[in-house]
């Protein structure tokens, strides 16, 4: 019994563990802050400030640790990273002396990456977010990751993920809850959640994912950013724990089409471990060779109507315009429908009938796994009960080669026809639609809205890049759907799409360090007459906190204390604070989206009302000192 006890104690801590052997020290971390500010710094960006001699690689990797320090499991407390890389900064060492001596491999040389947890490292144990899997030790890097280090990537440590891939809301037993960087309440979308969180609060310049229904878009999407679920048979799968190889893709998540590319590039071929490589002669993309400003110009465009049914309003109506923006680049926008589309791609997925195998497979490598199966891991509970049904349901497949397997994927090839034909007759170069029709939904709810299916699939590729955000400052995600190996081309839309005008902004929570420190909280004060707040905001958390207070004599003519916000729209009561007969009262409020933007203009002010009128008698900014 104790000894049990202890042995779990020891893979609970293992990320700490990890986390606290590679972290700089305090002085080292701040001094590389100084130097070099990474918050949204692009991958061309590091390369400058390093070839010009501003920075080194081992100031990126302190620049990033100080970041994750500040704001992954203290401040907002993000839960992006479950293990960090202990040899990042040495291996940014040999980087910089690489450089010294007059040799630059590319231009991901020097540049700090991160990895989601299913991608094998031969150096770092890979938990697919699975406490089952927390001491795995592949023997082998994955291709993907053996690319990387070949382009002088630094592997700056492994992102949280949905358990085994298998959910799209970020929680595992191994790694916890991510949260969403741009409300802290939410989810970030998945399965590549940590990734998608710590490339959007900039812990790494780029970060790797992978897609069986949406899992790299979906955290895209949720996090501002560009993610593309590619064509099979551009990247390797092998050495990625798979949750259904007949859907499985991996890709990198970026800030800018521009990084995007470089990491597409840098991680594209083929390999012999992974037959779906071997496209028989057929040319591979250039991934920056591609990028055009002009990539519109002449494009037919659809706009998906299936895929707009149930969406949220603001969502709907955000992607609706991003995409009519298009035509200002060229592009022909039209609306197009399919009526029997749902009943077209019902009953097409793979997954919950390939997982049990291919994770047996996967697991039968060499190197040793602590587990041999899913039923070993359910019966031995070591999942997160989140996962519970997700689970037991995959392991109900009675076997590989079944007569359900073989239905789906003759309903796969059949809608894939059925789209590419689809396209052809109406002249479409791509489909545009949300890539999620909801927002991303509260920590514990289910996440609606996929529309990930439509590429997964098919197998055709899709880009989601960032068309801007709802009221209440969640990112939307525009994805486009292309023809098989139409996969540059997306890009390059995203590209010209992109120099438009920019659409993404960085997430409130994770600002930039001040002398190497998250900021602190800033105090408030507000008085008007016999009114007066004192309070604080904090910015890491967007929680104005307060106590207001109103004199005694003047309480019998008090109607109310409202906060209000004031824009071009007009004017709204985001929270009302006293009424009447009331003298005092504490409480707290969450600014996000317009409300946020609206309190750092000025524009948000505490209203007294009296039985005078239904004008204030009294009004004062709340703004931090």
């Amino acid at each position: 019994m104790h000894r049990a006890l202890r042995v779990a104690l020891i893979l609970l801590s293992a990320p700490c563990l990890a986390a606290g052997a590679q972290t700089p020290p305090p002085a080292r971390r701040h001094a590389a802050a100084a130097r070099i500010d990474v918050v949204e710094a692009s991958v061309t960006d590091l390369q400058r400030a390093m070839s010009s001699g501003q920075a080194t690689a081992v100031d990126l990797v302190d620049a990033y640790l100080a970041r994750i320090a500040a704001y992954d499991h203290a401040g907002p407390e993000i839960n992006a990273m479950i293990r960090l890389n202990p040899r990042a900064r040495a291996d940014a060492a040999a980087l910089d002396a690489e450089r010294k001596a007059g040799h630059v491999r590319g231009p991901l040389h020097g540049i700090p990456v991160i990895l989601k947890d299913n991608y094998d490292t031969r150096d770092l144990a890979t938990s697919a977010g699975s406490l089952a899997l927390a001491n795995h030790h592949p023997l082998q890097d994955a291709f993907v990751v053996a690319r990387l280090r070949d382009a002088g990537a630094v592997i700056l440590g492994k992102s949280n993920m949905h358990e085994l891939a298998a959910g799209v809301t970020s929680i595992s037993s191994f790694g916890g809850q991510t949260r969403n960087p741009y409300d802290l309440s939410r989810c970030p979308g998945g399965s590549s959640g940590g990734t998608g969180a710590a490339i959007a609060a900039s812990f790494g310049a780029l970060g790797w994912g992978s897609d069986t229904c949406g899992s790299i878009r979906i955290p895209s999407a949720f996090g501002s950013l560009f993610g593309l679920r590619p064509t099979m048979g551009l990247f390797s799968r092998d050495g990625i724990i798979p949750l259904a190889l007949t859907q499985d893709v991996p890709g990198p998540l970026a800030r800018t089409v521009m990084d995007l590319a470089i990491g597409l590039d840098a991680t594209i071929g083929e390999d012999r471990n992974d037959a779906a490589t071997k496209l028989g002669g057929r040319a591979r993309p250039h991934f920056v060779d591609s990028l055009s400003r002009n990539a519109l110009r002449g494009a037919r465009i659809g706009i998906f109507a299936p895929y707009f049914r149930s969406a949220d309003a603001d969502v709907a109506d955000t992607i609706r315009a991003a995409a009519r923006s298009f035509a200002a680049l060229g592009a022909e926008v039209v609306e197009v429908n399919m009526p029997d589309f749902d009943d077209l791609i019902a009953g097409s997925s793979a997954i919950i009938l390939e997982t049990k195998f291919d994770l047996i497979d996967y697991l039968a490598r060499p190197g040793g796994a602590p587990v041999k199966s899913l039923r070993e891991i359910i019966d031995r509970g070591l999942y997160d009960k989140a996962l519970e049904l997700r689970h037991k349901s995959a392991d109900t497949a009675s076997a590989r080669d079944s007569e359900s397997h073989r239905k789906v994927i003759a309903r796969q090839a059949l809608v894939r026809s059925r789209i590419i034909a689809f396209l052809d007759s109406l002249k479409l170069d791509a489909l545009a639609y949300p890539t999620s029709t909801r927002k991303p939904v509260l920590v514990g709810d289910p996440q609606l809205g996929g529309t990930c299916a439509l590429s997964a699939q098919t197998g055709l590729p899709a880009i989601t890049m960032p068309a801007g955000f709802t009221a209440d400052g969640l990112p939307t995600g525009l994805e486009l759907l292309g023809r098989p190996f139409s996969d540059a081309r997306l890009v390059a839309y995203a590209y010209a799409f992109e120099q438009s005008g920019p659409r993404r902004r960085p997430p409130p929570s994770a600002p930039a360090l001040v002398d190497g420190k998250a900021p602190a909280p800033t105090a408030i004060t507000a008085r008007a007459g016999s009114m007066e707040l004192i309070g604080s905001f904090d910015p890491l958390t967007s929680l104005l906190s307060y106590r207001v207070s109103f004199a005694k004599p003047a309480a019998a003519a008090l109607d109310a204390v409202v906060i209000r916000r004031s824009d071009a729209a007009g004017i709204r009561v985001l929270k009302r604070v006293l009424g009447p007969g009331m003298t005092s009262a504490t409480g707290s409020l969450r600014l996000l989206g317009a409300d946020l933007d609206a309190f750092h203009a000025g524009r948000v002010t505490l209203a007294l009302f009296t039985v005078a009128g239904v004008a204030p008698v009294a009004e004062v900014r709340l703004q931090p000192r």
